[in-house]
């Protein structure tokens, strides 16, 4: 909401007395430079920057934008470096304690400022994705006419979550989780910097790593773990913020874990090579490695998608679904409750009865086609439905399966050069079985050779 007389004290307060504030607060940018990560929205010219007023003149104004991306990626921090560096009038909303009544006070507001004083207004509404479809539309006069310039801030897709109309009249910013450079970058910075902890105690680099681990690519949390881990080292009198302290103070083991280096590939692949030997428990064990490792879920749930086609395919036709389906949740909730979604996951495809038949053959496919082993398409399966095809051959002959009493054709469908080869052999394993019956019926029913 706007300023009053309360929040402009409690402001005032935190002036004289940073430490009144939590460190990730404290260690706020204050301009658009300062701010860590997200280089590819900050470029001279981007919708940001001109929301600052950097190049916003001329009959071109600043568009409305909807920032989206996970926790701790900096959203309300740049909603904030555009508080402080504009000359616009600013107010913030939140979707969690704000509804209609509010957004109109707002833009009421906001038009009596722009009518009486030429002052524009920058709505901050966090959290879009709580309002209802009604309590969107009501912002949609404000941004169409520019009587506002709204910042969205979402951590759910903005394609289920905001309305068409909303959408289109704004511009979408996607966020990147910070890397661990990123981060470094500014827990070193709050360490030493005067907002920060003044060079109190110092940060190892084990620690420093650790603290990176557990971040998970979220500077809030980074932020506010190497606060309570300075607090406590300097509790006990000591003059550095240890292993030992940080663990004791987020209550979380430190995993040996380069997610840049051989331990992020090692264990990844003991995952799959567990899921693959249907070892169940192995596989929970480095599931829960890569999760107390802050590797990011949607990297195990792209592992587990591929090992579901190349382990498992057919012998268990659920297992795709399952992956994906897993993928698509994990996407949507995070830790720490996608670390269930992804063990339901792990056990289903690890219990699941395996096949590398689908693998095997598109790799035989793929193989003939890098050979040149391809040829013509067979004219009765051309297309016949531009004038003129009849005259080329093209569609004649063609048999049309569902004609028939069983539904199959006996006619050649692959190019000369490959009409008996075979490319998939199916197991006997788990539901595959029915596969192999039916391929095999198929292919005598089509006449087949067996290559």
């Amino acid at each position: 909401m706007e300023p009053d007389l309360f929040t402009a004290a409690a402001e005032e307060r935190q002036e004289k007395d940073p430490s009144a504030s939590p460190l990730a607060v404290r260690m706020r940018p204050r301009t658009l430079d300062e701010v860590v990560g997200q280089q590819h929205l900050l470029k001279p010219g981007a919708p940001l920057r001109r929301l600052v007023g950097e190049g916003a003149k001329g009959p071109a104004g600043p568009s409305s934008v909807i920032l989206w991306g996970p926790p701790g990626t900096g959203k309300t921090t740049l909603a904030y470096v555009v508080s402080k560096a504009t000359n616009k009038r600013f107010v913030e909303l939140s979707a969690i304690t704000a509804g209609v009544k509010e957004v109109r006070a707002v833009i009421d507001g906001a038009r009596r400022a722009s009518g009486g004083f030429g002052q524009e207004t920058v709505l901050f509404l966090d959290e879009i994705h709580r309002f209802s479809k009604a309590q969107q539309d009501s912002l949609l006069p404000a941004v169409e006419n520019r009587w506002v310039t709204l910042i969205a801030a979402t951590t759910e897709n903005p394609y289920f979550s905001v309305i068409s109309p909303l959408l289109s009249r704004s511009l979408l910013l996607t966020l990147e989780p910070l890397t661990d450079d990123d981060l470094r970058g500014l827990l070193r910075r709050a360490v030493a910097d005067e907002r920060g902890l003044k060079g109190a105690v110092p940060l190892p680099e084990d620690t420093e790593a650790h603290l990176l681990r557990i971040a998970g690519g979220d500077a809030r949390r980074a932020l506010t773990a190497l606060e309570a881990a300075a607090g406590a080292a300097l509790d006990q009198g000591g003059t550095e913020i240890d292993l030992a302290t940080l663990e004791q103070t987020v209550d979380r083991a430190a995993v040996k874990y380069d997610r840049d280096g051989d331990q992020h590939y090692d264990v990844a692949s003991a995952l799959i090579k567990s899921i693959r030997g249907s070892d169940v428990d192995a596989a929970l064990h480095y599931l829960a490695r890569m999760i107390e490792a802050g590797e990011d879920p949607r990297f195990i749930a792209r592992r587990l998608m591929i090992s579901a086609s190349e382990d498992i395919g057919l012998a268990d036709p659920q297992a795709l679904p399952i992956a994906v389906a897993a993928a698509q949740a994990v996407a949507m909730i995070g830790f720490p409750e996608a670390a269930l979604t992804l063990s339901h996951a792990t056990i289903a495809l690890a219990l699941a009865p395996k096949s590398n038949a689908a693998t095997t053959a598109i790799g035989a496919a793929l193989d003939d086609v890098r050979k040149g082993l391809a040829g013509p398409v067979p004219a009765h399966l051309r297309d016949g439905h531009y004038k003129g095809a009849a005259k080329l051959g093209h569609a004649q002959g063609y048999v049309y399966p569902h004609d028939l009493p069983e539904g199959i054709a006996e006619q050649q469908y692959a190019p000369d050069a490959l009409k008996d080869r075979t490319y998939y052999t199916p197991t006997r394993h788990g539901a595959e079985a029915r596969y192999a019956d039916a391929v095999e019926w198929t292919r005598q029913h089509l006449g087949r050779k067996r290559s």
